[in-house]
């Protein structure tokens, strides 16, 4: 017995880090160009501390203060300017640093199906995107192929916090059920756009095995984003 088809979302909202490039490997090497960039103009922080060191005051600042997590790239300017100060440098610096970070941080290099497959959906669907880090669209050089964007920092919640999701549709202008969501995450991304009434798949680039399958059933699970259009192809009319 053949399985009834359904209709074409209308609308697909994506993750961006590690759902339309890799982000550890930017990570890296933006707090490497981060600290060479502190070692020439705050000496006293790279006498103290280490990039390891650093990563680890965050996490406890992020522990104190769990509102920072709807905005990394603030808890990032908190702990720098909290070790500033510990060693007695010009706090007025961080936001110098910042932009040596973020211009790093945002030289991502998106897979190789990222383009071909946004032209090819947005030629069929709209595309948006909701995230909770810190990318630059813009900056990047993809924010033509996205309708709308929301991130937790601009809206004050982060995902899975269903709200996050809807505000994704209604920039869109389509109710949950009419859109799919796309994510790495099993839990951020899948359970939570799967609770707002959406659809998700799962962007499983690495084969990672799904070990919360008792609790997280994707609608599908795709390596790419040109899978992801063969299974709407397929599966939809």
């Amino acid at each position: 017995m053949m399985t009834s088809r359904q209709p074409w979302p209308k609308a697909v909202l994506f993750d961006l880090d590690d759902t339309l490039w890799p982000i550890a490997p930017v990570i890296l090497e933006a707090e490497k160009i981060l600290f060479a960039w502190l070692a020439r103009h705050a000496p006293r922080v790279v006498e103290r501390f280490t990039i390891a060191s650093l990563r680890q005051a965050r996490l406890e600042l992020l522990a104190r203060r769990p509102e920072f997590e709807i905005d990394l790239g603030a808890l990032r300017h908190a702990g720098l300017v909290a070790a500033f100060e510990q060693v007695g440098e010009d706090p007025a610096k961080v936001e110098l640093a910042m932009t040596e970070f973020f211009a790093a941080r945002n030289a991502v290099t998106p897979y190789d199906d990222v383009v071909p497959g946004l032209l090819r959906l947005k030629s069929r669907v709209l595309v948006g995107s909701v995230t909770n880090g810190v990318a630059d669209l813009q900056t990047i050089g993809l924010a033509h192929h996205f309708r709308a964007s929301i991130s937790a920092r601009e809206y004050g919640r982060a995902k899975p916090d269903p709200g996050i999701f809807l505000a994704g549709c209604a920039a869109l202008g389509v109710a949950p059920h009419e859109a799919l969501y796309v994510g790495d995450d099993l839990l951020l991304d899948v359970q939570g756009a799967q609770r707002a009434g959406l659809r998700a798949a799962w962007m499983n680039r690495t084969g990672k095995v799904n070990d919360l399958a008792h609790e997280v059933r994707p609608d599908v699970e795709v390596s790419s984003l040109l899978e992801l259009i063969g299974w709407l192809e397929s599966a939809h009319i």
